[in-house]
């Protein structure tokens, strides 16, 4: 995997998604049905987990998991 291809926290979720269609999976154990909201083509994942009270350190863990797939 390049560089290139990690996901981060500043990617739109569903920017995430249609990069690594498995992500959802990691989402959801996260807490984030965010695949199936509106909002998901405009706001970043980082924004996402904030406005569902996940912190900065839960949210590397999930950039973590999503990049190890």
């Amino acid at each position: 995997m390049t560089k290139k291809e990690l996901v981060k926290k500043e990617m739109t979720i569903m920017e995430i998604i249609d990069r690594k269609p498995e992500s959802i999976e990691i989402l959801m154990d996260f807490g984030l049905g965010c695949f199936s909201c509106t909002f998901s083509g405009m706001e970043t994942l980082e924004e996402g987990a904030i406005s569902h009270g996940i912190n900065e350190k839960e949210i590397e863990r999930i950039i973590d998991e999503i990049n190890k797939l």
